[in-house]
C-alpha cells in the first residue's frame, strides 16, 4: 500500500513538474521545432483508479498545450485491457474512494471529448472483463477490436503511447 502511495505521489510530481516546465518553455522543444501537427494513439491500459485519473489529465494536459503551441494535436485515446472498467457506469464492486476517481476520470474524458479528443473501447476487452458496453460513458466509441484500430492509426502516421 505504501509502495502505491509514493509511486502515485511521484507521478503527481512528474505531472506538476511537466506543468511548470512546458509552460515555462513552451516552444522550446528541439523536438516540436518545424512540427506543424501530431497524430497520437494513447494505448490506454490502466486499472488502477487514481493512476488512470492523473495519465488521462496528463494526456488531456499534454493536447491543450500541443495546441497553444499551434501544433495542432489530433489526439486518439484507446481503452484496452482491465482499463475497460474504468470507463463505465457500473461503479459496483468500487470502493467509495475509487468511485470518486471513476467520477473524475468521466469528467475528464467528458472535456476531452469536447476538445475533439478521440476515445475508444475495445468490445473484446469488454467482454473478457465483464463490462457491459451499454453501461459505457456516451463520448466513447466502441469498436470491436481495439488492436485493429491501433494498427489503422499507425497505418496512417499516428504515434503510439503505451499507458498502463
Amino acid at each position: 500500500m505504501q509502495r502505491k502511495i509514493i509511486t502515485l505521489l511521484n507521478l503527481f510530481i512528474a505531472i506538476s513538474l511537466f506543468s511548470v516546465v512546458s509552460t515555462v518553455h513552451g516552444e522550446e522543444y528541439e523536438s516540436m521545432k518545424g512540427i506543424k501537427s501530431v497524430t497520437t494513439i494513447f494505448d490506454e491500459r490502466e486499472s488502477n483508479p487514481k493512476s488512470a485519473v492523473l495519465h488521462l489529465k496528463l494526456i488531456h494536459q499534454t493536447y491543450e498545450e500541443l495546441a497553444a503551441m499551434k501544433k495542432t494535436p489530433v489526439f486518439v485515446v484507446i481503452f484496452s485491457g482491465p482499463s475497460v472498467k474504468l470507463i463505465s457506469k457500473n461503479k459496483e464492486g468500487f470502493s467509495p474512494e475509487d468511485q470518486k476517481s471513476l467520477d473524475e476520470i468521466a469528467n475528464t474524458l467528458s472535456a476531452m471529448s469536447k476538445d475533439g479528443i478521440k476515445l475508444e473501447i475495445c468490445l473484446i476487452a469488454a467482454k473478457v472483463f465483464k463490462v457491459d458496453p451499454a453501461s459505457v460513458l456516451p463520448e466513447i466509441k466502441r469498436v470491436g477490436n481495439g488492436w485493429i484500430s491501433m494498427i489503422g492509426y499507425q497505418a496512417q502516421g499516428y504515434s503510439l503511447v503505451p499507458v498502463y
